[in-house]
């Protein structure tokens, strides 16, 4: 059972950390370079997008805590993930609703006035994906056993 847990404790942090850096590092901003994208269409996209991965992230999240708890991970993997569930609930209970009024008010004709949140939720995003992968990498080391090289015996011609 423990080798199940840390498997999917680590399986869920890396997946975790492709989703992120696929979608708002990659498709988000060449979404706006394809042919006949207007930003009111690209807008409307990323909406449904974003609130996608949020669902998806609060799930892997959660399977991440859980899996952890049971294993009882050492105290550094455990303030990776307190710190990764704290920008989740930021960005999903704060940034994601704000930019949902922002996007609201773009896509009904009214641009709305400049604002930081867009920015925040881009900075938040490169810290998510820095410490998912730092989090995930000290699991890795921390759960998985590995053995001992074996030494090479060397044949004398």
């Amino acid at each position: 059972m423990r080798q199940l847990l840390s498997l999917l404790l680590v399986a869920s942090l890396f997946v975790w950390a492709g989703m992120v850096a696929g979608i708002s590092f990659l498709e988000a901003p060449l979404k706006f370079t394809a042919p006949h994208i207007t930003v009111a269409l690209g807008v409307g996209i990323g909406r449904i997008v974003f609130h996608a991965l949020n669902k998806v992230e609060i799930g892997l999240c959660a399977l991440a805590i859980i899996s952890a708890g049971y294993l009882r991970v050492p105290r550094r993997v455990a303030l990776g993930l307190g710190l990764l569930g704290l920008i989740l609930l930021l960005q999903t209970f704060w940034l994601l609703p704000a930019l949902d009024v922002r996007a609201e008010a773009l896509l009904s004709g009214n641009a709305p006035p400049p604002n930081y949140q867009h920015l925040l939720y881009i900075v938040a995003d490169a810290l998510k994906l820095l410490l998912l992968l730092g989090t995930a990498t000290l699991a890795y080391f921390a759960l998985t056993p590995y053995a001992e090289p074996t030494p090479q015996i060397r044949q004398v011609a």
